[in-house]
């Protein structure tokens, strides 16, 4: 399928995954959005992400993520391109995808069914049903679990629609592999595991990476990404050095704190996105509190005043 130059450009950028906004009570709050995405569109945030795993995807119902999307879309409002998840169950899928299409969504981003009885033709089917009812709208891949095969993977990018594939899993010699595999078939391969990952990613031919740092400190990103756009990795690996304490708090209780994390340094800068949702970790322990603030002043984010 032919794809939107801009969208296949801000593909090989970063893909900021917004958070979801909560009430004290656990109730979308979608308004509360709005600084988080102006903030990453003005730092040059390349495309930005509704549903995405740092949006609470799975801790949403269906209907709530597709108001999710709905209130994205308005506040982007076509600035950038977004990305909307989809996934779960299939029916569910299909109705997020029909309801990302209303929304205006630039593409779909497909999770990885959680069903512990997935099969690898079962995957392909689920790609296919959804990217029918997309009714034309690009799809995106999102791969965390590589142990379907190399065989099943460039099936999955020969699917009409299938446009880019986010390699969230810790691999990068088989990335490599499977863009060597499809070369030529103008696939974008993006570093699906952040900044920290972005360097190997880069390494084997991935370009762009997603983003949960961008609700937070987008110019950071942004400075990674230009780094490593000019091919200068001593100053990527300098510049994600810097922010990797963020990451290491994000992956606290075994990955647990990893929206945690996001929603705590938002209230502690003042853009309030309130809880997390269980099963995520909420709130974080005093110890992890008390080293977010100190990296958010070390930043320059936060007044030293305001972290004592």
């Amino acid at each position: 399928m032919s794809i939107d130059p801009k969208l296949q450009k801000a593909l090989g950028g970063i893909s900021g995954i917004l958070v979801t906004p909560f009430n004290p009570d656990e109730s979308l709050a979608l308004p509360k959005l709005k600084p988080v995405v102006d903030r990453a569109v003005k730092a040059g945030v390349h495309v930005l992400v509704a549903n995405g795993n740092t949006s609470e995807f799975y801790g949403m119902t269906t209907a709530e993520a597709e108001a999710a999307v709905h209130a994205a879309a308005e506040q982007v409002a076509g600035r950038v391109p977004l990305l909307a998840g989809v996934g779960r169950s299939i029916n569910d899928a299909v109705a997020l995808a029909r309801a990302s299409r209303a929304a205006g969504a630039s593409a779909l981003m497909v999770h990885q069914p959680p069903d512990p009885f997935v099969s690898p033709r079962g995957v392909l089917a689920y790609v296919q049903r959804i990217a029918e009812a997309g009714q034309g709208l690009p799809v995106v891949l999102y791969l965390r679990d590589d142990g379907i095969g190399n065989d099943n993977i460039i099936a999955l990018c020969q699917i009409p629609g299938v446009v880019g594939v986010k390699w969230a899993a810790p691999t990068p010699l088989r990335l490599g592999e499977i863009i060597r595999a499809t070369r030529g078939s103008g696939i974008a391969w993006i570093g699906g595991l952040a900044e920290t990952w972005a360097p190997p990613f880069y390494a084997v031919g991935a370009r762009g990476y997603t983003s949960g740092l961008i609700n937070v400190w987008p110019e950071h990103s942004v400075a990674i990404h230009t780094a490593l756009e000019a091919g200068d990795y001593p100053r990527a690996a300098q510049l994600i050095e810097t922010m990797s304490a963020f990451e290491a708090l994000r992956a606290e209780e075994r990955n647990g704190t990893n929206v945690s994390v996001v929603k705590a340094a938002l209230q502690m800068l003042g853009d309030d996105c309130g809880p997390t949702r269980p099963p995520s970790a909420w709130p974080l322990t005093p110890k992890a509190e008390a080293e977010l603030r100190r990296r958010l002043t070390e930043w320059g984010l936060i007044r030293a005043a305001a972290a004592e």
